[in-house]
């Protein structure tokens, strides 16, 4: 017999920022994201990096729950119900780093840090940025090149249907908003850290 899966589940603003100390804080948007601004105490490994940090984020949820960040709460319900498949209970955080903000709750910067531009930033101005390409290129060289702009309309569209997006998929493999390999081994051994006991402020 399996043991049950936990469900994932999502913690509005104020319970988290209630139970804080309990917590153990997983960022999981791009190091730049990160480096803009994140939850006091949280730890940065992205997204497409939780596959293989299970076993941490397990021996981090040992004595109390995994809280999942992201900047609107997409991607943290994915890495939620990711960890829930394995047995790590984890919850979202509503709302995200944005809400958290915007309801007027401090930020970190990792010292030294140049704040990047989040995701969503990304996304648009590569999108906006090759639509007008592709807008140039139908209108000075072939007509044929007005499928680009095109293209991306429809990709953005798509994901508003689906809430993904495979172009801040691509963004996100861009050396900038990869970890580096010391800074992602530093996040999981904090993670192990906190499973040793509660976060001290």
């Amino acid at each position: 017999m399996h043991a049950p899966v936990p469900v994932p589940d999502a913690v509005d603003l104020l319970q988290a920022r209630a139970r804080l100390d309990e917590l153990a804080v997983v960022d999981v948007r791009t190091p730049a994201e990160y480096a803009s601004g994140h939850l006091p105490g949280a730890v940065n490994v992205p997204l497409d990096r939780i596959p293989g940090a299970v076993a941490d984020l397990r021996r981090a949820a040992g004595r109390g729950r995994v809280l999942v960040v992201c900047a609107s709460g997409a991607r943290s319900a994915k890495a939620s119900a990711l960890l829930a498949g394995h047995g790590v209970a984890a919850a979202s955080l509503d709302g995200g780093t944005g809400g958290w903000a915007a309801a007027g709750y401090g930020l970190d910067r990792p010292e030294g840090a140049a704040p990047g531009w989040v995701m969503e930033r990304q996304v648009r101005f590569a999108a906006g940025a090759l639509v007008l390409l592709g807008l140039a290129l139908g209108l000075l060289v072939h007509p044929v090149l007005l499928l680009l702009p095109a293209g991306v309309a429809g990709g953005l569209v798509l994901s508003a249907l689906t809430g993904t997006c495979g172009m801040a998929a691509l963004l996100a493999r861009l050396p900038h908003n990869r970890p580096r390999a010391a800074d992602l081994d530093a996040a999981l051994a904090a993670l192990g850290g906190r499973a040793s006991g509660p976060r001290r402020r």
